[in-house]
This record gives C-alpha cells, sequence and structure tokens, in this order.
C-alpha cells in the first residue's frame, strides 16, 4: 500500500531522473530543463533552423502552454513538412489551453491532409474543429463541473511552410518578426499578429459595431475595459459561458453570470490569419503571450535576440522581463525569484516565449528531405492531475 502510493506521488511531483522535464518526441531537442518556476529549453533545431522557448510560471497551475512541431504538417509521406509554433494563454484554469496543446496540431495535420497542402483555410477549420472540440468536453462536463464554461484561452499559431509564415490569433499574445536592414546593419521589429483586447480603441469599436443594441458591451470597470464588465478579450478558444446562453446561467458562480439574456455569441473564435513570404532579410521570430510584452516593447525584445547568441533566447528575454516586473514594484529581481506560484500572480503573469529562427531552410520547399521530426511542449511545475486552483 506505501509502495503504491510513494509511486503515485512520485508521478505527480517527480521530474525526470536527471532534473529535466521530458514531453513528447525523442532526443535533446524535446527536453527542456526546470529551474524553480522557470522552465527552458535554450537551443534546438527545427526544420528551418534553430529556436529557443522558455516558460516562467506565475498561477498556482500554469495556465500558459506551448508547443513547437517540426516536419510533416500532415499524415501524408508527400509532406507538406515545416514547423509549426502554438502559444496558448489560458485564463480561468488551465483546461482550454492544455485541450488545444492536445488537439490543435493534430485537426491541421487531418486538414492539410485532405487538402494536400497548407492553407489559410486549414488553418481555419482546424481552429474552429479545436472550437467545436472544447465545446464538447464542456457541455460532457458541465453536471459535474459546470465552473468549466468559464475557462478559455488566447491562441496564437505559427506554420512556416514553403517560404511562407502563416499567423493565426485569437485574444492577446504577439507574434513579432526581426527584419534585417542591410544598409545599416540594424534589425528591425516587424508586429505580424493583431490583438484582441478591448484596451485597443479599433477592438472596442469593433464590439460595438457588431453588438449595436448593447451599450455595455465594453465597460470600464476599476479603470480596465473589458467586455461586459468580465474579460478583456474580444476572441477566444473557450469562454463558452459569453458564446452560449444554455451555460450561462446556475450553477455557474454568480460573477460569471449575465443579468440580461444573450441570443448571440459575445466573443467570436474566428482567428484573424495573415500569410508572410518570407526572404534573407528576415532574420527571427519571436511569440509571446502577453506576458512578455507587458514588460518589453517590440524593439526591446528584437533588440535582445539580436545582440547576443541564439542560445538561451528566450531565457533571456524572460529574465528581462521578470527584472522590469521586479522594478515596477521597487524589488530586486533575485527576491521575485524567491516567490512561489500563486503568490507570484500579484508580481507578473504567466510569460511563454518562443524563438525561432530562419536559417538556410527558411526557403525549404515542404518535402522534408530526412529534416528532424520535434514535438516538444513547455513546461512548468508538474502537478498531480486531478490538483485544482484554489
Amino acid at each position: 500500500m506505501l509502495s503504491s502510493l510513494m509511486n503515485f506521488l512520485r508521478a505527480c511531483w517527480q521530474p525526470c531522473a536527471d532534473g529535466l522535464l521530458r514531453r513528447r518526441g525523442s532526443g535533446s531537442d524535446s527536453v527542456g530543463c526546470q529551474d524553480g518556476l522557470l522552465w527552458y529549453k535554450d537551443h534546438g533545431h527545427h526544420i528551418n533552423g534553430e529556436f529557443s522557448m522558455a516558460v516562467v510560471q506565475a498561477n498556482n497551475l500554469l495556465e500558459d502552454q506551448s508547443q513547437l512541431e517540426s516536419g510533416p504538417l500532415s499524415l501524408l509521406e508527400s509532406g507538406p513538412y515545416g514547423t509549426f509554433v502554438g502559444i496558448y494563454d489560458g485564463h480561468g484554469g488551465p483546461e482550454t489551453s492544455r485541450f488545444i496543446c492536445d488537439n490543435l496540431f493534430q485537426h491541421l495535420k487531418v486538414f492539410a491532409t485532405e487538402e494536400k497542402e497548407m492553407s489559410v483555410n486549414v488553418i481555419k477549420k482546424a481552429f474552429q474543429a479545436t472550437e467545436e472540440g472544447f465545446l464538447s468536453l464542456v457541455t460532457k462536463q458541465w453536471p459535474m463541473n459546470p465552473q468549466i464554461a468559464a475557462v478559455g484561452s488566447c491562441c496564437l499559431v505559427a506554420v512556416i511552410c514553403n517560404s511562407k509564415l502563416y499567423i493565426a490569433n485569437l485574444g492577446d499574445s504577439r507574434a513579432v518578426l526581426g527584419r534585417l536592414v542591410r544598409s545599416t546593419g540594424e534589425v528591425l521589429p516587424i508586429q505580424l499578429s493583431s490583438e484582441h483586447n478591448v484596451s485597443i480603441q479599433s477592438v472596442r469599436q469593433e464590439m460595438q459595431s457588431l453588438h449595436p443594441d448593447d451599450s455595455q458591451i465594453v465597460v470600464l470597470k476599476h479603470n480596465v475595459w473589458r467586455v461586459k464588465g468580465l474579460i478583456q478579450i474580444s476572441r477566444s478558444i473557450g469562454d463558452v459561458y459569453l458564446k452560449k446562453p444554455e451555460f450561462n446561467r446556475e450553477p455557474l458562480y454568480a460573477k460569471f453570470r449575465l443579468r440580461e439574456p444573450f441570443s448571440r455569441p459575445i466573443l467570436s473564435s474566428e482567428p484573424a490569419v495573415s500569410v508572410h513570404e518570407l526572404d534573407s532579410n528576415d532574420q527571427f521570430l519571436i511569440f509571446a503571450s502577453d506576458g512578455l510584452w507587458e514588460h518589453l516593447s517590440n524593439q526591446d525584445a528584437v533588440d535582445i535576440v539580436h545582440k547576443h547568441p541564439h542560445s538561451g533566447s528566450a531565457r533571456r528575454l524572460v529574465k528581462a522581463a521578470m527584472q522590469e516586473a521586479a522594478k515596477k514594484r521597487e524589488m530586486r529581481y533575485s527576491d521575485l525569484k524567491k516567490i512561489d506560484r500563486g503568490v507570484r500572480r500579484h508580481f507578473h503573469d504567466d510569460t511563454t516565449v518562443i524563438v525561432v529562427f530562419l536559417g538556410s531552410s527558411r526557403g525549404s520547399n515542404g518535402t522534408g528531405g530526412g529534416s528532424p521530426v520535434l514535438s516538444v511542449r513547455g513546461g512548468g511545475v508538474n502537478l498531480c492531475a486531478k490538483s485544482l486552483a484554489p
């Protein structure tokens, strides 16, 4: 009995024996290191070059999830081949971001197989299937766990394939390209993603135009703009309580229930998708949840990556953001690092960063050609699956 209990606890709490958290995939490129609340993978190789990843946890349960998949983007040997990056910034709990991390890329491979190519349509269908899948999960769990209806996630996805970069986004994570200006040697930031946060005036106007009969669709609450006074983002996966009126009722907590009934979704799950042709001046891509951008400008982030070695780029960005967070609270970074998860959320958010360098294979024809197959996920403090945030 005692032996069984110890095995259970070990499975819940203990990282791999060598101090690393292993996720899917094989080989050293799929392994990261844990240092307190910081998980990092300083350097690895994907089909289009090098990459670096880092995650710092603030919540009791890590709500950010992330992944990098490199190799086949469909179920066909003929391809297409490329690199997929996903950053999923959850809110209200980790369930939605975990669900996206488990399902969105698999949906994308299925639809790419059907169309025999990568396209905007493939990506949009993958987002829709993921949203519908999570709605099915909420419907199934509602009788036992109704609060899952108030859990959601931002979703930032990038696909590099056939010299093209596809960016799809819901919420307020951000993708920034570092582009070389050959005449000066500078690297300038090019923001590639549009954000769906009602702190932005154009997003508020969009919400008001979509809901002209609701004067309270966006309200200023405690000096922060929020949709229905509840949430800052206007697009997401999940947040079913603001999309399906049958889930905006008891036994959902009263703080999430709206006084007035609604007949159409308040939040959208339609991603903003853009396509970019990559060229030799495009040096690297920075993908990060809003925890990074709260503290660093696009130019700051690009400068940090450009002026240092590739290895450790993501961890360097996370550290710079945490140093700024500490400075804003008039404390030392070394003291901030001592604060445990949960309490740490009062100082900064969960923060995920993936830096993807665009090497000589940026012009890959998408046929693979023996390139490595890689699957890696960002980690955090390893808790039992049934542990719940208070």
